[in-house]
């Protein structure tokens, strides 16, 4: 069962893509509708009830057909439900519980033990208003019910502008989040083939560097797949593994495998590492993307605010346990990522580790969707399918390839990790829900929300240009201590 709503939520990812590609052509297709084809729109929606077979078989999407979509969508929103609304109140806190839980499980107990147990407050806290901003997400789409996805309600608040704004920021954080996941596939690689040594001719590559590589290249005709089922069946696959590592440092702790029985000593706050940790906490709570998409999804609407509240509930549990077990086992030798710091052998440690491996290869045809779906609508209807599928593949592999290349030369884990919760996260989950709640509901709230929500809006960019600083200035000196020797 947990896998079953695990992938359909998955696939709901994939239909918020699909939506922004459709809205960005829909006002150029109402145009030539009411030219071309008269008040014919109804009759379309009936032959043509689904875009998305289109899509992933690349058929020609005419504008008829887009049209017919969006008729059909806005009457169901009209009606006050649409035939996808069928998840239940426990299937929806599997699925938010789902997109909360990721990589941030890895730096956690590195980020507690850094900061202090004191700072473990900021993590919790950053949940509690992170769940808020979810509930507000919520309050803007039940104002205006034909608002499908996150892009969807900043084009509601601020017009096109807003729209390309936010589109902006969903892209980077995607292409920041990849470039930390491939930094941690390289270091867990290392430890994996600890002692292997390999060669290249005419290639200044060292053994993990070519061993990264190699995972790359296998995980590269991933991004030519087109049916999203399989796409979503390999990052399902990437979340069991998650919840596999987060087994493997449980039963750690628990049977003090190795050195982990020791009890280290956490110290209590450690004030001048906050900005830079700040950003591993926020990036943990990165799914407010993909929560339209839920409460669209929701048999009752009404519920989701109580959704967000067990999910986030969960989800402040699941980092604040993992963040203390770690920080207690291996303290001040804790590294960026926990499985670093399990002892190397030990069988637990290996799956921990192969686990991890696994993750980043399940998440790439996933996270590349949307850029190679919006790609092929962007290429001239005069290609035929096979030509676009090419251009698709080698656009996307061109751009794991420059992944890799930039994880490879910027391989700080804990600080590309934070650099992208402060400067994209903190905006993503904190500032713009915030900020379009209070323009969407300008004068029709009372001063206590307006004063909260301003609050939280200095907080957050506060808090993300502390981050950003500290992470940036932190990279720049790993980068010039490293070419220095």
């Amino acid at each position: 069962v947990l896998l079953t709503d695990l992938n359909y939520l998955l696939q709901c990812k994939m239909l918020k893509s699909l939506r922004k590609i459709l809205s960005l052509r829909s006002k150029y297709c109402i145009k030539q509708r009411n030219y071309e084809h008269g008040e014919n729109s109804e009759a379309l929606s009936v032959q043509f009830p689904n875009c998305n077979d289109c899509v992933e078989e690349n058929k020609h999407c005419n504008c008829d057909h887009i049209v017919a979509v969006e008729d059909r969508k806005n009457s169901t929103t009209a009606e006050g439900a649409s035939v996808d609304s069928n998840s239940s109140f426990v299937h929806s806190v599997i699925n938010m519980v789902g997109m909360l839980i990721g990589l941030g499980q890895l730096s956690t107990p590195y980020a507690v033990e850094k900061g202090g147990w004191g700072s473990a407050l900021l993590l919790i806290g950053l949940g509690v208003i992170c769940a808020y901003t979810s509930h507000i997400l919520g309050k803007c789409l039940e104002k205006n019910p034909k608002l499908t996805s996150y892009v969807d309600i900043g084009n509601q608040a601020f017009g096109t502008k807003g729209r390309y704004l936010v589109a902006t920021f969903i892209y980077m954080d995607i292409f920041m989040a990849l470039v930390s996941y491939t930094i941690s596939l390289h270091d867990n690689l290392i430890t994996v083939f600890i002692g292997t040594h390999l060669k290249m001719k005419f290639a200044m590559l060292t053994s993990s560097q070519i061993i990264a590589l190699v995972a790359i290249l296998i995980a590269l005709p991933s991004l030519w797949i087109r049916d999203m089922s399989c796409i979503s069946f390999l990052s399902t696959g990437g979340i069991v593994m998650s919840l596999l590592v987060f087994a493997c440092v449980v039963a750690t702790a628990i049977f003090g495998v190795g050195e982990a029985g020791n009890n280290h000593s956490i110290p209590v706050f450690k004030l001048h590492n906050i900005p830079s940790i700040s950003g591993l906490y926020v990036f943990c709570y990165g799914g407010h993307i993909v929560f339209p998409d839920l409460y669209k999804s929701m048999k009752d609407p009404s519920k989701f605010t109580k959704v967000s509240i067990v999910s986030f509930t969960i989800a402040i549990a699941f980092y604040t346990s993992m963040g203390f077990m770690g920080a207690k086992m291996y303290g001040n030798d804790i590294q960026s990522q926990i499985t670093l710091s399990m002892p190397s052998n030990q069988i637990i440690t290996k799956i921990a580790l192969w686990a991890t491996v696994l993750v980043p290869m399940t998440k790439y045809a996933l996270e590349f969707a949307p850029f190679a779906i919006h790609l092929e609508q962007t290429l001239p209807n005069s290609l035929n399918g096979r030509t676009k599928l090419v251009i698709r593949g080698c656009v996307a592999s061109f751009l794991l390839l420059t992944i890799l290349v930039l994880a490879l030369s910027v391989p700080y884990f804990e600080h590309v990790l934070s650099l992208t919760g402060s400067l994209l996260s903190v905006a993503i989950c904190l500032v713009f829900p915030c900020v379009f709640y209070l323009k969407i509901f300008w004068g029709k709230i009372t001063r206590f929300l307006l004063v909260l929500n301003i609050s939280l809006v200095i907080f957050g960019v506060l808090l993300g240009g502390m981050g950003t600083i500290s992470s940036t200035k932190l990279i720049l000196q790993k980068l010039i201590s490293h070419h220095s020797t």
